[in-house]
């Protein structure tokens, strides 16, 4: 609930998108407005995806003007976009403080994480850098600035519907409705699940028909695997799909790539895994990246192909991308398809990822390191 506008000189005015669809019916009640004016917003914000106070022409006018006095109405705004339209793109954003983060469209895929073949998947960051230092990611090698508002999350969603919007009708991808977007998956800059109540409630609007209208099995949150936050996520009521980046299947191999699992150990990760199946009942997905000579021989077949039996678990492999000051090789494709092929035996489903991003920096944070990089020198 917002009462007034903030005071001059307290900082910036919170974004709309954090609130929830009870919060503005809340703010609205407070201000004596009736209740479908709420209605009348949300559809502005999120329907009509509008990014200007005077264009919603059927809310009043001392509204309007009360709504701008209080709240911030902008979202991130495109920095660099690599990549051809018809092929996996890649968009970096300034943040309203002017902070970096990246967001990956990725046109259709063999169903990598949803029951049918994907149309359009949006990859989100939930964080500005990561605390967590996988020894093979971009995203926290300039360390851990802070956690993103709801809004924030909630915004790098809208702020590609709104660039789809404006592209010519020659180069505009194909949708099946009013919207690109038909998944999420939550696996961008940062741990999603170190940012778990922000993540929630812009996962609960981008769930939410009023909101962005995708269903809940087709969005998948991601984690390097904190074991507390995925029970937690158990309980939550909505069936939101779960991935582990896993890139590793005994503590030996993990350990020596990410640092997490000194906390919590294959064991602990595992059975937190068969609680989220016991209450979900929904298939987990391992994400394992290839690390030529370090999780990519054939010894690590067997115990990947053994947790993923145990688990009920998809299998999706990522060949690595490789990031500029990191010593870490990209196998083979050949090495990469035998490995694929020997879990296939062992009855595990597999799926092997060997052109998407390849090309435009896609590994997270990777753009913009890159980019800090560029102005830091030019400065």
């Amino acid at each position: 609930m917002v009462d007034a506008a903030t005071p001059a000189g307290a900082g910036p005015l919170p974004l709309i998108l954090n609130l929830t669809a009870d919060q503005v019916r809340e703010t609205f009640a407070q201000w004596s407005e009736p209740a479908w004016r709420a209605d009348q917003l949300l559809q502005w914000l999120y329907a009509r995806r509008t990014g200007d106070w005077s264009a919603m022409s059927n809310l009043p006018q001392p509204l309007r003007h009360r709504l701008a006095a209080t709240f911030d109405l902008s979202i991130p705004s495109i920095v660099r976009l690599q990549g051809a339209s018809d092929t996996t793109q890649k968009f970096l954003w300034r943040l309203r403080d002017g902070a970096l983060i990246e967001s990956v469209l990725i046109p259709a895929n063999p169903a990598l994480y949803g029951d049918r073949a994907d149309r359009h998947t949006l990859c989100v960051s939930t964080q500005v850098g990561c605390a967590y230092g996988c020894r093979f990611c971009a995203s926290g090698l300039d360390g851990w600035k802070r956690n993103l508002e709801a809004g924030e999350i909630i915004g790098q969603w809208l702020a590609v519907e709104r660039w789809h919007d404006t592209q010519p009708p020659e180069t505009r991808r194909q949708s099946s409705g009013p919207r690109l977007i038909d998944n999420l998956v939550i696996m961008g800059m940062g741990e999603p699940l170190a940012n778990y109540d922000p993540l929630l409630t812009a996962l609960r609007t981008l769930n939410a028909p009023w909101g962005g209208g995708i269903g809940a099995r087709k969005i998948t949150v991601s984690t390097s695997g904190l074991v507390p936050q995925i029970r937690q996520l158990a309980e939550e009521p909505e069936q939101f799909r779960l991935a582990i980046s896993l890139h590793g299947a005994t503590d030996d191999v993990r350990s020596q790539i990410m640092p997490v699992n000194r906390k919590y150990p294959v064991s602990e990760l595992t059975r937190a895994c068969e609680y989220y199946l016991e209450r979900k009942g929904r298939m987990i997905t391992l994400e394992y990246i290839l690390l030529s000579g370090i999780n990519d021989a054939p010894s690590h077949v067997k115990p990947l192909g053994l947790l993923a039996r145990r688990l009920h678990a998809k299998v999706n492999l990522i060949p690595y991308n490789a990031v500029e000051g990191l010593p870490w090789v990209r196998p083979p494709d050949s090495s990469c398809v035998a490995f694929a092929e020997a879990l296939r035996q062992l009855g595990v489903a597999t799926t092997l990822r060997l052109e998407k991003g390849h090309d435009i920096d896609a590994a997270c944070g990777q753009l913009r390191l890159k980019t800090e990089l560029a102005q830091a020198t030019a400065s």
